[in-house]
């Protein structure tokens, strides 16, 4: 297994660096939130490694092309979010399976997350937050300008979702999966990848399908 010291941020980047290997990944907070990471703590780590519980995460899995027909395939851990370049808010089209549920939103930018990313940048846009077993990822808008009172859905995860950037000459958008970031794009397709999997180890008190519920009760 991998332990990796660091914040969110290095976690993340460690599952992403360790998934070819298929090795369990047990993360120590030596940052500043540590939502994914345990209490760092040298004492007995042996023994904490061996009673640790486990969480399988599944990635989604962004095909990206822009603006001059290049493709760029990427991994999201936490979420895939679409995001203005410039001063003029992005204009996208948003469809789910085939189906065009939103023609036109105009917004600072969408965000579709993991429910183990749904605590992330989803929930600092009003998102909503997604049990691990919920086999649900929510939909966000950022800033949203039009329609102006949609809040966002919640997809299965088996959803197919399509973001097509209109008129990207004048409202250049680019989308990011975790850290990998594709600009001046015109076409987004966003699918949940089962056949790939990561999994996290916590300490029994910290186990990761119950923080994300109780983070619905922090005020």
């Amino acid at each position: 297994m991998v332990v990796p010291l660091g914040g969110d941020g290095f976690m993340l980047e460690t599952i992403h660096r360790v998934l070819p290997l298929r090795l369990p990944v047990y993360g120590m907070n030596c940052g500043s939130v540590g939502f994914l990471m345990n209490t760092f703590n040298e004492d007995d780590l042996p023994e904490r490694l061996t009673h640790a519980q486990e969480a399988v995460l599944y990635p989604l899995r962004m095909q990206a092309t822009n603006d001059k027909g290049q493709e760029r395939e990427a991994l999201a851990f936490n979420e895939v979010s679409l995001l203005r370049q410039l001063r003029q808010t992005s204009k996208i089209r948003v469809t789910v399976d085939g189906r065009v549920r939103l023609p036109e939103l105009m917004c600072d930018g969408i965000i579709i997350s993991t429910p183990a990313g749904s605590t992330a940048y989803n929930l600092s846009a009003h998102g909503t937050i997604v049990p691990l077993s919920a086999n649900l990822l929510p939909l966000t808008p950022i800033s949203a300008f039009r329609p102006r009172r949609w809040r966002g859905a919640l997809l299965p995860s088996t959803a197919q979702v399509l973001f097509q950037v209109l008129e990207a000459d004048k409202r250049p958008t680019a989308a990011v999966a975790d850290f990998t970031e594709v600009r001046d794009v015109i076409t987004v397709q966003v699918r949940e990848d089962r056949s790939i999997s990561i999994t996290v180890l916590f300490d029994p008190d910290r186990a990761l399908s119950e923080r994300i519920i109780a983070e619905q009760f922090t005020v």
